[in-house]
């Protein structure tokens, strides 16, 4: 059963001091009390392996999946160890062995009754290509029949691996590890990429490396290419007021404050996002597993993505996507047309525009394949061409 949140509550964790590589700036998520009675641990899959998920009777999804997430917990709130664990030489940097999985049933499916694997982000982004996937609902003469019949299958949209991010590989190596370290929120030219975090310390050192084989927005990738560094934030003590090891201290505490408020400012457009829809996908003991989707505002920030809650609902677990402002311009309309059951007039007078105007908007949005042919034609037709005239001068 759906819900209707607003924002992110990062409640339970604080920022710690950022660092910054170029146009990468990584904020710290610090848990002073770490969650104990769940782990998450990562399950490799083949690097050259293209998989296909079932998500249903009738449809797949079929993506890079370089990872799982396997989710254990105990149900008396005793500590819970990273299932899978190895035991390695300090001195052997090979990676870990994997289980290769020939196909994959789901997008989170119970291994037993007190573990879960899932496929992170991609829980999240089956849940945005799965918006309105059916169609139309009325058989409205504009739409095509395999609009009618197929509804938007293939549903395709592109993202870039962390390692093709410039710059990512190497901050996420020389970035240091807290000792309280739960998570991060990843910033490129400040703004906004992704945000990770997880229930335990340990769980974090050991994810950290899969951020790199993680998927990002296209605006991580464009961003690294136009601003090639972001300055540092600095906060002076104010050494006026310093006239014991009291006052240092309610220096100190003065900064980190600062620090916290600067990071929220900056993360605004997630924390505080309004009308996120938020659909539970498993039950975990006292946790529950669930995936979000935005408003669609095409003027605000949006993210997509999944967490993981307890009963009170403080956050464990929390994985996110940025999306492009072409995806939220599709998710806009896709919202919209839902909204009138796929009626164009009723749908261009709730967008504030033409009927032809609509149609040139899902046209150039790829949902030019779901009308008629005629139709898209005849509203290029009735396009108004604008032309510059007369002459310019210094």
């Amino acid at each position: 059963m759906t819900a209707v949140a607003d924002g992110i509550d990062l409640t339970g964790l604080a920022a710690g001091p950022a660092q910054t590589w170029g146009a990468v700036r990584l904020v710290p998520l610090l848990r002073p009390v770490p969650i104990t009675d769940l782990r998450l641990h990562a399950r490799l899959y083949d690097p050259d392996e293209l998989s296909m998920v079932r998500t249903g009777p009738r449809t797949a999804y079929l993506s890079y999946l370089p990872h799982a997430f396997v989710a254990t917990w105990t149900t008396d709130a005793t500590p819970a160890a990273a299932y899978g664990t190895q035991l390695r030489d300090p001195a052997d940097t090979s990676a870990p062995t994997g289980i290769r999985l020939a196909s994959r049933r789901r997008m989170a499916r119970r291994e037993d009754r007190q573990r879960l694997r899932f496929l992170p982000l991609h829980l999240a982004m089956e849940g945005y290509l799965a918006l309105q996937f059916g169609g139309p609902p009325v058989a409205w003469q504009e739409w095509t029949r395999d609009a009618v019949t197929r509804g938007l299958s293939p549903r395709v949209e592109a993202s870039y691996t962390g390692a093709s991010i410039t710059g990512l590989d190497e901050a996420l190596r020389v970035f240091e590890i807290h000792p309280d370290q739960c998570g991060m929120l990843l910033y490129v030219a400040d703004a906004l990429a992704a945000a990770f975090v997880v229930p335990h310390p340990d769980d974090y050192r050991a994810l950290h490396p899969t951020l790199l084989q993680d998927f990002y927005g296209e605006l991580l990738f464009h961003y690294t290419q136009l601003y090639p560094a972001v300055p540092d934030f600095t906060f002076r003590l104010d050494d006026t007021r310093i006239a014991s090891i009291a006052d240092l201290r309610a220096q100190l505490a003065r900064v980190n404050a600062d620090w916290a408020a600067s990071h929220v400012l900056m993360a605004d457009g997630l924390l505080t996002a309004e009308r996120l829809t938020v659909t539970p996908v498993q039950r975990m003991g006292r946790f529950t597993l669930s995936r979000f989707l935005p408003a669609f505002d095409p003027d605000a920030e949006n993210h997509i993505g999944e967490t993981i809650t307890d009963e009170a609902g403080a956050l464990a677990y929390l994985k996110t996507f940025r999306l492009s402002a072409a995806q939220t311009r599709r998710g806009h309309l896709l919202s919209q047309l839902a909204a009138t059951d796929w009626d164009l007039d009723a749908t261009a007078a709730a967008l504030r525009t033409d009927r032809d105007g609509l149609i040139r908007r899902l046209d150039r949005a790829g949902f030019g394949r779901l009308l008629r042919r005629d139709i898209i034609d005849s509203s290029r037709r009735h396009e108004v061409p604008v032309r510059g005239t007369g002459r310019g001068g210094a």
